[in-house]
C-alpha cells in the first residue's frame, strides 16, 4: 500500500534535526504515506543516492523517517528533496491533526470524481445504451461516451497510480503500484476501459481507507506524543512568564495550578497537589505529593498549587524518553515481520509470472477470447500485492506498543513484545521486587517492665546516627509512635562492626544490635522477663494497646512462669521464629538491662501473591524467586507470594547462571524481573529482561528490554497476557491474510474471481480487517487484584 496524500499522521516531528554525536546530525521526518516495506525500500533507495548519509531508519509503523547523516557532505534539505522524488510528501507538523483529513485530501477528491465518472459510464452502458452512441472507431476501438467516461475515471484517480508506479520503476520496486500501473495502462491498451476504471477508482478507495486504518493504528502514538504541554509558566527575576515548555532550563522554578499538566519532570520545593501520574506509570489512582517529591512531565495536578524545580529538560523528560523508546521500537523488525518480508519477495513475483501466463497462454493453448483471460491475468495481478499480508504484523505491534505504554508498560521492540508472549518460566528478585525495598519495623516486644514506647525511644536515640537502612526503619516508627520530645542527650556513638551500635544516653551506655552482641554481654537470652503489671499477658496481647499489631512478636506457648513472673526464651523459640517469618531481629539494652526486642522486615507487595497467582493463571510453568538474601528470609516471603522455588544467597554471577539453568530447561524463554541495576547481569542473560519502576531510573530505561514505569506488579501479567495476545492477533492476520489471497490466487485463473472482488476482498478487505484485529490490542487494560475488606 502506498497512499501519497497527506493522512495528518503525526509521529515525530517532520523536520527535526539533532546532534548524534560531532561529526553527524539526525534528521526526522514525518511521511506518513510510508507505510509499508516496499515503501520504505524505495525511500531508502532514494535517500541512500545521496553522499554523507550514514544510517537511514524508514520506521513503516509510525510513517517515520529518521536519517543520519554528515552535515559537512548533506543538507536536510537534500535530503527532503530525495524523499520526495521517491514520490513521498512529507507533512508540516505546523498543521493541527484532523483525523478526517484523508476524506478532504486532493487524492479523495480526485477518487470521488472517478467513482462518478465510472457510474455515468456504467449508465451510459447499461441503463441508457440507447443515448450511448458510438463517436468514432480507433484502431478497430468503438469510442462511445460510455468509453470516456471510463478512460477519464481510470485518468482522473489514476495520475497517482501511475505517477507511484514511475518512481517504483525507476527504483526498481515490483511492487502494488506498479503492478497497479501495468493493470490499468493494460487495461486500455486492449481496450477495456471499464476494467481499467474500476482499477483504478477501486483501487484508489482501498488505499484511502487503508491510509485511514493505519492513521487509527498510529493514533495511540499521538496520543504520547499530545501528553506533555506546550507552553509552561515560569518564575524568573521574581516575575511570571509563559515560556515554550522547550524553553523551561534545568533549575528553573515552574508553577503549576490545578487542572494543569506538568511541563517537565522535577521536584516538588512548594505545595502539595493528588497527581495523576497514569500517563507515565499506568497508575489510575493519584498519588499524594508535596515537597522533596519527584513529578513527571505530561503528569496532571488534580487539585493543589505547586511549585517545582525543573531537573531535566522537556526533551529530556521521562516521557520524552518514553516516547523516543516507542517510536525507535516501532521501527525494529521482528522475525515474524523478517519471515514474512521474505515470503512476500517470493510470493509476488511468483503470482505476477502466473498473471503474466495466463493473459498468453490459455488463449493459444486453451482458446477463448483474448480479453477474458487477459482480465483474469488482470485479477491475478492485484492478488499478487501482499499489502494486507505484510502490514499485519507492523500493525499489530504498534498497536500493542503504544498499548502497553498508556498503561505503564514500556516494551523497547516488537521482537521482546513476541518473545514475552513465548516465555515458559519467570525469575523474580527479590527485594524491590516482590517486596518494596523498604525495610520497616514490624513487631516491638517491651521486656523487663518496659512499654514499647521506651524501646522505640531508646532504640533510635541510639540509631539516630547510624547511616543503616534498618536504623532509619527504627527512626522513622519511633517518630510515628512517640510524641517527639525525647531531649536526653546522646553522646559517644560508635558502630559495633557486624553487632550493632553503642551510644550514652543521658549518661547510660545501650546498645542496639543482633543478639549475639547481648548473649556477648552476658545476658541470658533463654530466660527474659516480661512486663508483669497489666502490659503483656499469657495470650500475648499488649492490654495496654491491644490494637497494636507489633504484639504479635509473642506466641502464647512460648510465655513461661517463673518465681520472678513470666519470662521468654528469646534465643531457642521467639527469635527463631521471627527469622523464619524472614524478618532482622534488634535487641535493646544497657549493660545491666535487656530493655526489648524490634523486628523489622522488607514489606511484601501487597499484589505480589496476586501476581503470581495470574502469572501461573496464565500459562507460566514456572516462577522462581532469585536474591542475595539468606536463606531463611527468602523463603519466608516464597511462602507467602506463592512462587515455585527459592534460590537465596545468591552473587550476581550466580543469579546469571541460574537464570542461564532456566533457559536451557524452559525453551520457550525466560523472562527475569528485577530492578534494572543490580539485577543488569541476569536481565540481560534472560530471553526478556523486564526492570521494575523505571519511571525516575534512566539505566533501567536503558537497560532494560521492558520496563514496568511504576512499582506496580499488576502490570506483570498484563505484560504477559498483552504479549499472549499480541502473538495471537499476528497469527490469526498472518494466516488469515495468506489463506484469503491463495485461494482467490488459485481461483482467478479460472474465472471465479472478479478485479473487484479481488480489489474488494483480497486487498482492501483484508487490509482493513488485519488493521482492526490489531486494534483490539489497544482495549486491553490491566487487571487489578481484588480488594480485600478489613
Amino acid at each position: 500500500m502506498s497512499d501519497h496524500t497527506s493522512d495528518a499522521a503525526q509521529s515525530a516531528p517532520p523536520d527535526s534535526a539533532t546532534a548524534a554525536d560531532s561529526d553527524h546530525d539526525t534528521l526526522s521526518l514525518s511521511v506518513p504515506s510510508m507505510d509499508c516495506p516496499s515503501c520504505a525500500g524505495k525511500v531508502e533507495s532514494s535517500v541512500s543516492d545521496l553522499g554523507g548519509i550514514t544510517d537511514i531508519d524508514p520506521r513503516t509503523a509510525s510513517g517515520t523517517l529518521v536519517v543520519g547523516y554528515d552535515p559537512d557532505r548533506t543538507t536536510p534539505a537534500a535530503i527532503r528533496g530525495r524523499v520526495e522524488a521517491a514520490g513521498y510528501e512529507i507533512e508540516d507538523s505546523d498543521e493541527p491533526y484532523d483525523p478526517m483529513a484523508i476524506w478532504t485530501s486532493s487524492r479523495s477528491i480526485r477518487t470521488a470524481v472517478g467513482g462518478v465518472l465510472l457510474l455515468v459510464g456504467i449508465a451510459f452502458e447499461w441503463v441508457v445504451p440507447a443515448a450511448n452512441p458510438t463517436l468514432a472507431t480507433v484502431l478497430g476501438a468503438e469510442i462511445g461516451l460510455d468509453w470516456i467516461a471510463y478512460v477519464v475515471a481510470a485518468a482522473v484517480p489514476g495520475t497517482t497510480i501511475l505517477r507511484n508506479g514511475y518512481y517504483s520503476a525507476r527504483n526498481l520496486s515490483l511492487d502494488i503500484d506498479l503492478l497497479m500501473t501495468g493493470g490499468i495502462l493494460g487495461a486500455i491498451a486492449v481496450n477495456l476501459p471499464f476494467e481499467a476504471a474500476t482499477l483504478a477508482v477501486l483501487f484508489s478507495i482501498a488505499e484511502l481507507l487503508e491510509a485511514y486504518s493505519m492513521d487509527r493504528a498510529r493514533g495511540s502514538l499521538r496520543e504520547l506524543l499530545a501528553l506533555s504541554p506546550e507552553t509552561a509558566t515560569v518564575r524568573r527575576d521574581g516575575e511570571e512568564e509563559v515560556v515554550a515548555a522547550e524553553a523551561v532550563e534545568i533549575g528553573d522554578r515552574v508553577i503549576v495550578r490545578p487542572g494543569e499538566k506538568i511541563p517537565v519532570d522535577g521536584v516538588i520545593r512548594e505545595g502539595t497537589s493528588a497527581i495523576d501520574e497514569s500517563p507515565i506509570t499506568g497508575e489510575s489512582v493519584p498519588a499524594d505529593k508535596g515537597p522533596d517529591d519527584e513529578v513527571y512531565a505530561g503528569s496532571l495536578t488534580e487539585a493543589g498549587y505547586i511549585e517545582i524545580e525543573a531537573t531535566a529538560a522537556a526533551s529530556d523528560s521521562t516521557i520524552a524518553r518514553v516516547i523516543d523508546l516507542v517510536e525507535a521500537a516501532e521501527g525494529e523488525e521482528t522475525d515474524t515481520e523478517q519471515f514474512v518480508d521474505r515470503f512476500a519477495a517470493v510470493y509476488t513475483p511468483i503470482v505476477v509470472a502466473a498473471a503474466l501466463l495466463t493473459m498468453t497462454v490459455p488463449p493459444l493453448v486453451v482458446g477463448g477470447p483474448f480479453t477474458e483471460w487477459f482480465v483474469r491475468g488482470l485479477t491475478l495481478l492485484v492478488i499478487a500485492c501482499p499489502c494486507a499480508f505484510v502490514i499485519s504484523t507492523p500493525v499489530s505491534v504498534v498497536s500493542g506498543l503504544t498499548s502497553a505504554a498508556r498503561n505503564g508498560v514500556l516494551i523497547k521492540g516488537g521482537s521482546h513484545l513476541e518473545a514475552m508472549g513465548d516465555v515458559e518460566a519467570v525469575a523474580l528478585d527479590k527485594t524491590g521486587t516482590l517486596t518494596t525495598g523498604d525495610l520497616g519495623v514490624t513487631d516491638v516486644l517491651p521486656l523487663n517492665g518496659n512499654t514499647e514506647a521506651d524501646v522505640l525511644a531508646c532504640a533510635a536515640a541510639v540509631e539516630g546516627r547510624s547511616e543503616h537502612p534498618i536504623a532509619d526503619a527504627i527512626v522513622d516508627r519511633a517518630a510515628d509512635t512517640t510524641d517527639g520530645t525525647d531531649d536526653r542527650a546522646v553522646e559517644g556513638f560508635e558502630a559495633l562492626t557486624g553487632e550493632g551500635v553503642r551510644a550514652e544516653i543521658d549518661g547510660v551506655t545501650h546498645y542496639a544490635g543482633k543478639p549475639a552482641l547481648f548473649a556477648d554481654l552476658g545476658f541470658a537470652l533463654d530466660h527474659a522477663h516480661l512486663e508483669t503489671d497489666g502490659g503483656v499477658t499469657a495470650e500475648g496481647v499488649d492490654a495496654a494497646d491491644d490494637s497494636d499489631e507489633t504484639t504479635a512478636a509473642i506466641a502464647a506457648d512460648e510465655i513461661a512462669d517463673c518465681e520472678h513472673g513470666q519470662y521468654l526464651d528469646l534465643l531457642s523459640e521467639t527469635i527463631p521464629r521471627l527469622q523464619q517469618a524472614g524478618k532482622t531481629v534488634i535487641l535493646v539494652g544497657t549493660d545491666e538491662e535487656l530493655e526489648g526486642l524490634i523486628a523489622i522486615a522488607d514489606t511484601v507487595r501487597p499484589e505480589a501473591a496476586w501476581a503470581v497467582d495470574r502469572l501461573r493463571a496464565n500459562g507460566i510453568e514456572r516462577i522462581v524467586m532469585l536474591t542475595g538474601d539468606n536463606e531463611r528470609t527468602a523463603r519466608a516471603i516464597g511462602e507467602t507470594v506463592g512462587v515455585d522455588a527459592v534460590q537465596a544467597s545468591l552473587m550476581p554471577e550466580e543469579k546469571v547462571e541460574a537464570v542461564r539453568e532456566l533457559r536451557e530447561s524452559h525453551p520457550g524463554g525466560v523472562a527475569m524481573v528485577g530492578d534494572g541495576i543490580n539485577d543488569a547481569p541476569a536481565l540481560a542473560t534472560a530471553t526478556t529482561g523486564v526492570a521494575m519502576g523505571a519511571a525516575g531510573t534512566d539505566t533501567a530505561l536503558e537497560t532494560a528490554d521492558i520496563a514496568l514505569m511504576a512499582d506496580d506488579l499488576t502490570r506483570l501479567p498484563y505484560l504477559h497476557t498483552l504479549a499472549e495476545t499480541a502473538d495471537g492477533v499476528i497469527r490469526q492476520n498472518i494466516w488469515s491474510s495468506l489463506g484469503v489471497k491463495l485461494l482467490l490466487a488459485v481461483a482467478a485463473p479460472f474465472g471465479y474471481v472478479s478485479v473487484l472482488g479481488a480489489i474488494v476482498i483480497g486487498d482492501m478487505g483484508m487490509s482493513l480487517g488485519v488493521t482492526g484485529n490489531a486494534m483490539r490490542l489497544a482495549g486491553l487494560q490491566p487487571e487489578e487484584p481484588p480488594t480485600t475488606a478489613d
